[in-house]
């Protein structure tokens, strides 16, 4: 513990406090719009002055960064809640993984689970590097003191922590017993009583907290550290072929019939009897989902894990496999047709729009299972982390609540049908859209009423702070004062 502190590590922990003063500033004030882009680029500013551009796996590391800035850049151009609330996990998740991939050898293999161990292992070394560098910085300060002295130091800040608290707890009660007591607490001065103990408390707790793991974390990504292997990797579990061929012929089987009755009755416009096409579109559909999941965990489970046999034998396998895919496309291919009949009975929503955009994946995973299949050279864990990652960023790029608000609009225009109570759960692009409505059909049951209540809340809510900055609510703020709506207080019912 002798070890002193050198000048560099003060200079960048200073840094790493200027970071966490923005994280706070971006995070902790309001909904998060520009305020993320602005966040990640002093984090990656602070990055780059550490490490000097000294970095390796170049290729997914640009990817990881460019996927990073489009999900952050979303929190200014979009506001879906259903994105920005999933976001604020996966986007530390991905920045963690990125800033601990570029500072590793390029020997280091990404593509494999170790790879979660070794964030895991450098997070915990983060941690711990700041608990040692602080203990550190304690024994400089108190080393020319004698030790009685700095025992008392350390019980007086021990009160101090315990007893603060305590008092504004047993201030607070004081005051609500007796009314001159709180009369002569009322006498200190305004600014103090307008001072947030608790809430100015946290955020500085938070500052401090995230610029300790910060500061941690920077400083040990260079550390040179063993990749680790999972118990999976080690015990090298082996599928009996004869195993998975009868696995295979049974659910092949299966699969099959229901094919062959699928194509009876779904693909061929006929319907059994009682059912309407809505009906039997939302029968069964997350059931085939589930079904389809399972497959694809067979299909990874075996694949790599069988033993080998002769070439007849691995030839068999091959094609029982092809053949689940197959049928497995036709069960998807069906599971997307009869959402699509839903859609255009009841409507869309997001939650249909994000099932269908899973399929989609599915599609393309199983295509590339199919080749894999074939072609034992290629990598299928390197495919679906680079594909999943592209597909998610896409999801975020081309503003799904414009999509699902345009098609409702289509199927009004059709049917003259549109749920306005769905379209008022969605963010600032839903409520562009009941604008559009308004503008066409103004007499709509409740639609003025709602936007009313829209107008009310944005205009409050545009006086929020610089952090929630958002192209869409601008642009929501724009349209919805070209509007002539009555005044709140001029709807019939409101108090």
């Amino acid at each position: 513990m002798s070890e002193k502190v050198k000048q560099k590590e003060w200079l960048f922990l200073l840094a790493c406090f200027g970071l966490g003063v923005l994280a706070e500033i971006s995070f902790l004030h309001g909904r998060v719009g520009i305020s993320y882009p602005i966040f990640i680029a002093g984090f990656y500013l602070v990055i780059f002055l550490r490490y000097r551009l000294a970095f390796n796996h170049r290729r997914i590391g640009l990817l990881l960064m460019l996927v990073i800035w489009i999900l952050s850049g979303s929190y200014l151009f979009y506001d879906n809640d259903f994105f920005h609330n999933l976001n604020l996990l996966i986007i530390p998740v991905l920045v963690f993984s990125h800033i601990v991939l570029i500072t590793q050898p390029n020997t280091f293999t990404w593509e494999t689970p170790s790879f979660i161990l070794q964030l895991m292992y450098k997070f915990q070394e983060g941690i711990k590097y700041s608990s040692t560098f602080f203990k550190k910085v304690f024994y400089q300060l108190f080393r020319n003191m004698n030790e009685q002295t700095a025992h008392a130091i350390k019980r007086i800040a021990i009160g101090l922590l315990i007893g603060v608290p305590l008092l504004i707890i047993i201030t607070g009660l004081l005051m609500s017993a007796d009314s001159i007591f709180q009369d002569t607490i009322l006498r200190i001065p305004k600014f103090i009583l307008e001072f947030n103990f608790i809430e100015n408390s946290f955020r500085f707790a938070f500052i401090v907290m995230s610029s300790m793991l910060f500061f941690g974390i920077f400083q040990v990504l260079k550390k040179e550290t063993k990749q680790r292997e999972t118990n999976v990797e080690k015990q090298k579990f082996k599928w009996d072929s004869w195993t998975v061929i009868t696995i295979l012929v049974l659910l092949n089987a299966v699969y099959i019939l229901f094919v062959a009755i699928q194509f009876k009755y779904f693909f061929s416009g006929q319907l059994m009897d009682g059912f309407t096409y809505a009906e039997y579109a939302r029968r069964g559909f997350y059931e085939l989902v589930l079904v389809l999941i399972i497959n694809w965990s067979l299909l990874l489970s075996f694949i790599n894990r069988v033993k080998q046999g002769s070439n007849k034998l691995i030839l068999i396998i091959n094609s029982l496999y092809s053949l689940l895919i197959m049928t497995s496309g036709v069960m998807l291919t069906s599971a997307f047709q009869r959402l699509s009949l839903y859609e255009k009975a009841y409507g869309f929503t997001m939650d249909r729009f994000l099932a269908h955009a899973f399929m989609i994946f599915l599609m393309v995973i199983f295509a590339y299972t199919f080749i894999r299949v074939w072609v034992k050279r290629i990598s299928l864990i390197h495919f679906y982390l680079i594909v999943g990652l592209i597909f998610y960023t896409v999801l975020n790029v081309i503003n799904v609540e414009q999509f699902i608000v345009d098609k409702n609009l289509e199927r009004y225009e059709q049917t003259g049908k549109i749920d306005v109570n769905y379209l008022e759960t969605l963010s600032y692009t839903g409520w562009n859209g009941l604008i559009t409505l308004y503008k066409k059909e103004k007499d709509y049951p409740y639609l003025e009423d709602t936007l009313v209540y829209i107008k009310y809340w944005v205009e409050g809510e545009y006086r929020s702070s610089w952090q929630s900055y958002n192209f869409s609510r601008e642009k929501l703020l724009d349209e919805i004062k070209e509007l002539d709506l009555p005044d709140m207080n001029d709807l019939e019912g409101y108090e």
